[in-house]
């Protein structure tokens, strides 16, 4: 797996995020100085409450900027069997789901949840502040996890790159 084109397919879909949420905060912006949302009577709060959704469309819109501005600085170390796993692990698990099929992780530094598409792997990003991500810091190939929200048996680190 190349790890540039995993980073390039994650600042890829944080930017298509950062252009929605823009699109988005803009929107509820007008909408809460359009002169169609102006208070007929005092227990009126349509523009307030556009105002209040445009403030924390804003915020999130700022959230994804700096994912972008850290991802795209982000060193991407290679790591070997023996090496302890830490931010910038590609990590792929074995078992604990019952199919015998590889999932594959990346530990980033923001953006938990996002999966990305990178060569011929789909890849869920965690942070070190996810419960599984937690887990797998400081472990190695061997080791096992238990992947939550999944079957309460271990899966095992099978590689990290």
């Amino acid at each position: 797996m190349n790890k540039t084109e995993l980073r390039d397919a994650i600042l890829q879909q944080l930017r298509t995020e950062l252009s929605m949420q823009t699109r988005a905060a803009e929107l509820s912006r007008d909408e809460a100085i359009s002169e169609e949302s102006r208070a007929e009577n005092k227990w009126d709060t349509h523009s307030q409450e556009a105002a209040y959704l445009a403030e924390g469309q804003a915020k999130l819109a700022g959230e994804i900027g700096k994912s972008i501005e850290i991802y795209a600085t982000l060193p991407l170390p290679p790591f070997g069997p023996q090496d302890p796993i830490a931010v910038g692990a590609v990590i792929g698990l074995d078992g604990g789901i019952g199919t015998g099929k590889r999932t594959w992780y990346f530990l980033g530094p923001r953006a938990g949840g996002m999966e990305v598409t990178a060569g011929e792997l789909r890849v869920l990003v965690l942070t070190a502040l996810s419960p599984l991500g937690r887990q797998l810091l400081g472990k190695r190939v061997g080791d096992s996890v238990i992947v939550p929200g999944r079957s309460s048996a271990p899966a095992r680190i099978a590689e990290v790159k």
